[in-house]
């Protein structure tokens, strides 16, 4: 699993987190996807890293850009795991 963190520009509301939510859901195979409008930042919870590339792609024609997109990998943190 692969924690993708991007900062994206062009977010003013909660609207345009969900719409940023819904084309990352409908682009890739993502099991969990979050926005803030706040922090200009959309993480991504995925199998796959993506890159700032393939979210630019999917972000352009919605009036957003990727400024930058880091991958690292993620390991869950469980209740009784340090």
């Amino acid at each position: 699993m692969y924690q993708t963190i991007a900062k994206i520009d062009g977010m003013m509301c909660t609207m345009c987190e969900s719409h940023i939510n819904e084309m990352v859901r409908k682009k890739f195979d993502v099991k969990k996807v979050t926005s803030s409008h706040k922090k200009n930042e959309t993480v991504i919870i995925s199998e796959k890293p993506v890159t700032k590339e393939e979210l630019e792609a999917g972000l352009s024609d919605m009036g957003y850009h990727c400024l930058e997109a880091k991958s690292e990998e993620y390991v869950k943190k469980g209740l009784f795991k340090r």
